[in-house]
């Protein structure tokens, strides 16, 4: 069955006030639209944690810098709604960007710490965007709980620190990375890639493959595992935007892997003119 599709903020709340009437357990899945398997999970994943799963399909102009891909980023709306169908989404909201941030908008969300650093350093203003627009999601549904895959990995942590300071009563759940069958990480901006590109991309997952395999062996110390994932990446030919090896939970830089202790290992690099990030846990 197609989902119900909202347009305005007044019709999704009437929506959910329905659906609270009812006591059903809500999941919400935010999405940027142009889905790809790696959303199509999570949604999978609500339905079976939930009664109710909403989606979101909104190409938040908050986000993105002045030169920045807002403008050309994919949309595929009807190709979206089919997708959603098929995972069992009940309602769908895509608003145009006025219904979101309306005349006279001036209330914005800023998590400080963890979006330093890593995407937050090389996209001023990224995760203040971020933060503004799932905090308005999650107060406009109020679900028991919402779904973000791992490839974003520090926008993760920025929306779990945000519901906890403020206080949102919503289950944030964090899913595995979705990736294709060669190790290439989903993501709608793989769509710009050439076939070329698309096969240099998969130095990304194969640099942190390396440094999690010289982490197995007994190599902690950072600069060595950094320099793997490096050396994938020039063997490709990308250019990179950073490699870092940071605390699993608040993105601190570290020294080294502790022994026990689980870590992140985070990467992005620009593919032609298309900036990609990946990363795995590592340690542990």
């Amino acid at each position: 069955m197609a989902p119900l599709v909202l347009r305005t903020v007044a019709e999704t709340a009437a929506w959910v006030d329905s659906l609270r009437r009812s006591g059903r357990r809500l999941a919400l899945v935010p999405t940027m639209g142009f889905l790809h398997e790696g959303h199509v999970s999570l949604m999978r994943e609500g339905r079976r944690r939930a009664d109710v799963v909403a989606a979101s399909i909104f190409v938040n102009p908050t986000q993105f810098g002045p030169k920045e891909d807002l403008s050309r980023y994919p949309r595929d709306l009807e190709g979206d709604l089919a997708k959603c169908a098929s995972a069992g989404v009940e309602a769908v909201f895509a608003p145009v960007p006025a219904e979101v941030y309306p005349p006279g908008y001036q209330t914005y969300v800023d998590v400080e710490q963890v979006s330093q650093g890593l995407c937050g350093a090389r996209r001023p203003g990224h995760f203040r965007g971020v933060a503004t627009v799932v905090t308005k999601l999650l107060c406009l549904f109020k679900p028991q709980l919402a779904l973000f895959g791992e490839k974003d990995y520090q926008q993760l942590q920025v929306i779990r620190a945000l519901e906890r300071d403020l206080n949102l009563g919503v289950e944030i759940i964090g899913m595995p990375t979705v990736r294709e069958a060669d190790g290439l990480a989903m993501s709608s901006r793989n769509a710009y890639l050439s076939p070329e590109d698309r096969q240099r991309a998969l130095a990304l997952s194969r640099g942190l493959a390396a440094a999690q395999a010289l982490c197995r062996s007994g190599t902690r110390e950072t600069p060595a595992l950094v320099a793997a994932v490096r050396r994938e990446l020039e063997a490709a030919g990308l250019r990179e935007d950073y490699v870092e090896l940071v605390d699993a939970t608040s993105l601190t830089p570290l020294p080294a892997v502790s022994p026990g202790q689980t870590a992140r290992l985070l990467v992005a690099a620009f593919v032609g003119s298309t900036r990609l990030i990946d990363n795995q846990p590592i340690g542990g």
